[in-house]
């Protein structure tokens, strides 16, 4: 079994952008500004934004911060949104979810233009996505399929399965494998003997908030295992707690040809991710090409 490090492939794809910025600021191009917005002070949120604005610092991208109180009302968010979208110097622009229950989220994620929406979540480049068309992908999902590909090489003909159809992940996800000439099923709550259906596939991709589900005869052996899942769940000591996956770790490594760990699999890739995107939306938005970077 192969434990597949996000971190380090994080790693290299930061400082693979870091250079690449450089390169575009030496021939006289724009730096890329990446514009995140911030409502109320949920900790966690707080923790996440801190690290995509030290991040986007470091590959030497702008970075800018926008805190709003947590009573801020859908008017006054969109009418930032308005804004940001106007900035020529912002080429990404990132709304941290969730938001407070007063603002209509959707409303605000539409707001923003397809072209800045480096999350990926506006219906334009949802259906780019679908109909395989240039399109802003979501970090999650772009991130897991950049660490299989590292892993696999050509995912051409491979049986995938995905567990969970959500907008952020399940469904891009689906996409983006099919997109690679995978067999590609989405499995759900409703999927009728859904370990069987985990058994006929070479990729297994787990992102549905269940710590643990996916057990180790759940899985055909030397399959390729991404855990999307990020879940806190009681620890050894009282009143401490742990953080845990959608799959069984400790029994699917003993089956699986390569694994990813939860924490430091999937969850480092997303913000290495997100500045990829804010890079290409640069790039795309003065008419510059755009070369993957790994």
């Amino acid at each position: 079994m192969k434990l597949i490090d996000g971190n380090q492939v994080s790693a290299d794809l930061r400082a693979a952008l870091a250079a690449r910025v450089v390169k575009l600021k030496a021939e006289g191009g724009p730096t890329p500004g990446l514009a995140v917005v911030l409502v109320g002070e949920d900790p966690a949120s707080q923790v996440y934004v801190r690290n995509k604005n030290k991040r986007a610092v470091e590959a030497g991208m702008n970075s800018f911060e926008h805190r709003l109180p947590a009573e801020t009302d859908t008017k006054t968010l969109l009418a930032l949104i308005d804004r940001l979208n106007e900035d020529r110097n912002v080429h990404g622009i990132l709304v941290q979810l969730p938001l407070p229950k007063q603002i209509d989220a959707e409303a605000v994620l539409q707001r923003i233009l397809p072209a800045k929406d480096v999350d990926g979540f506006h219906p334009v480049n949802v259906g780019n996505l679908c109909t395989g068309a240039p399109a802003m992908v979501p970090c999650t999902p772009l991130g897991c399929l950049i660490l299989l590909k590292r892993e696999l090489g050509d995912l051409t003909g491979l049986r995938a399965i995905v567990l969970g159809r959500s907008n952020i992940v399940g469904k891009p996800m689906a996409q983006l494998l099919l997109r690679e000439s995978c067999t590609v099923t989405i499995a759900h709550s409703k999927t009728r003997d859904l370990a069987s259906e985990c058994r006929r596939a070479d990729i297994v991709v787990a992102a549905v908030g269940k710590p643990l589900m996916v057990k180790g005869d759940w899985i055909k052996p030397g399959a390729v295992v991404i855990d999307v899942g990020i879940n806190r769940v009681p620890g050894s000591e009282p009143g401490k707690t742990r953080l845990v996956g959608d799959v069984d770790f400790a029994e699917a490594s003993q089956v699986a040809g390569a694994i990813t760990p939860v924490p430091g699999g999937v969850g480092p890739m997303t913000i290495a991710v997100l500045l990829r995107n804010t890079l290409e939306a640069c790039c795309r938005q003065n008419g510059l090409p755009f070369e993957e970077v790994l």
